[in-house]
């Protein structure tokens, strides 16, 4: 770690500043030269002076959060959020190929054929950014390219926005005018912050396409659902005498695992802020196929014949027929007498502790797309029923060895080579059998096909931890890696 004093600011249009903050970008064009090393803050300016509107200044994927950056200027002040060091500054004049620099920026070509309109050169600053430890506020009425700041201020470069592996891809893409691989996602992307502002759903998506375009970092993803801490309360309040509360964590449990219901009737729901009441199912799922249940919160209460048997007396009541295509679980802390036992294996219910649940919960939480709603519907089907804790943490761990079979195929994509140089699935393969085939099961020659499927599976868009070069077939598809597919937590 390194610190600098920074005594001023480099003035920048206030969409180019936030598009430096999100890494979006790693550029901006100041009026003059920029000496390599040099360090400043940065300070966003309005952008009304410009001689084209902002529509056609910015790349249609940028025009958004280059019109909202703009909304919230004031007038009466400047809020300075980072400071940028120059790695590399280029002179660019008019036999620059502006149609190919400009998919690589933030700015259309007409903006940059402005700026040589007024100026016999283009000075290309690439910037590495960082988060100041805390915003500083000056006035908005500074002029000239470098602004002084009121006092020195003292920085470190631990906070930046983008890693070193990361930035270094980008600089290198930029400086060598290597096309964007995913225009069409940036498109996508833009379209989806729009919807981020009032959708969950919507703002994990963004996270993703930005993580994906290497805009943000792993650990802004990883972090997305690791501080829904209710999730850490599922077994607690299953071990308390709070019927109600553990009802609504076991609603909204079901609901992040991925099932939903849109049945209006309170007594057939699965609202986690209610419950059903008395004569109401405790949960009730509609899709991706119907699971109904009941909840028995208990501290040391033994569970008897009554609690399955009201699920069988309630599922009839509100779902008629429909009840016997159900699957049926009854989330339970305190221990199933003999009869209760019986009665639940004869309906072929599945019963579960809180603790279970919560370890499927935790487990979906912190990888997104590991729990397969279907393959968990057939662990349900399945036999044994009555008390399955077993059965379902035998699926929960079958999970967890596939998450570790990717994320080791990703490491031995990683230990190939440089990231974005491509390797051969062949070649995937040696290297994974040679590193961990004390760990895992090595894949044999007729295994090639796998391999490419799981390699595939972990390149897609909307995982991103391999990149890939598309062959003429797919044993010529070349694999390279973007990001670690990272395990402490299993």
């Amino acid at each position: 770690m390194s610190s600098f004093y920074l005594d001023n600011a480099l003035r920048l249009p206030a969409p180019d500043v936030e598009a430096l903050i999100q890494g979006r970008s790693i550029s901006a064009t100041p009026r003059s030269f920029l000496d390599v090393g040099k360090v400043f803050a940065l300070y966003p300016t309005d952008v009304s002076n410009n001689l084209l509107p902002v529509e056609q200044q910015y790349r249609s994927s940028f025009l958004t959060v280059a019109k909202n950056t703009i909304s919230q200027l004031h007038p009466e002040g400047v809020i300075i959020k980072a400071w940028a060091r120059c790695e590399l500054c280029q002179i660019l004049d008019k036999s620059e190929a502006l149609e190919v620099l400009s998919p690589l920026t933030i700015w259309t070509i007409d903006a940059l054929q402005q700026i040589l309109a007024k100026r016999p050169y283009i000075f290309l600053a690439y910037l590495r950014v960082y988060l100041l430890p805390e915003s500083l506020v000056m006035s908005a009425d500074s002029q000239g390219q470098f602004v002084a700041l009121p006092k020195s201020i003292s920085v470190s470069d631990n906070s930046p926005i983008l890693s070193e592996r990361i930035f270094s891809q980008r600089r290198h893409q930029l400086e060598h005018r290597l096309p964007p691989e995913h225009p069409e996602l940036e498109e996508l992307q833009s379209e989806i912050a729009q919807l981020s502002l009032i959708q969950s759903d919507a703002k994990k998506l963004d996270e993703q396409l930005k993580l994906f375009l290497g805009w943000s970092e792993f650990t802004t993803l990883d972090n997305y659902d690791r501080n829904l801490d209710w999730i850490n309360k599922i077994a607690k309040v299953g071990n308390s005498s709070d019927g109600d509360e553990f009802e609504k964590i076991v609603r909204k449990s079901f609901i992040k695992l991925g099932f939903s219901n849109s049945n209006k009737n309170p007594k057939a729901s699965l609202d986690p802020n209610s419950t059903g009441g008395a004569g109401g199912l405790d949960f009730y799922c509609e899709t991706p196929y119907q699971v109904v249940g009941e909840c028995k919160a208990t501290k040391t209460e033994i569970v008897t014949d009554g609690t399955p048997a009201q699920l069988v007396k309630l599922g009839y009541k509100h779902l008629q027929e429909e009840y016997d295509n159900c699957i049926k679980i009854i989330l339970a802390a305190g221990e199933l007498n003999n009869h209760a036992n019986k009665t639940a294996i004869g309906n072929k219910m599945n019963v579960i502790r809180p603790e279970t649940l919560q370890r499927l919960v935790e487990l979906k939480a912190n990888y997104e797309g590991s729990i397969n709603l279907l393959d968990l519907k057939k662990c349900l089907q399945s036999e044994p029923f009555g008390i399955v804790d077993d059965k379902v943490n035998a699926y929960i761990e079958k999970v967890k060895q596939d998450i570790k079979l990717r994320s080791h195929i990703v490491e031995a994509v990683k230990q190939l080579g440089e990231s974005g140089s491509g390797h051969l699935t062949a070649e995937v393969r040696v290297q994974y059998n040679a590193v961990f085939k004390e760990k895992e099961q090595t894949f044999k020659p007729e295994d090639l096909r796998l391999v490419h499927e799981l390699l595939l599976e972990l390149s897609s868009p909307l995982v991103g931890y391999l990149g890939r070069k598309k062959g003429n077939d797919w044993q010529s598809d070349r694999f390279y890696f973007l990001r670690d597919l990272i395990i402490e937590n299993l």
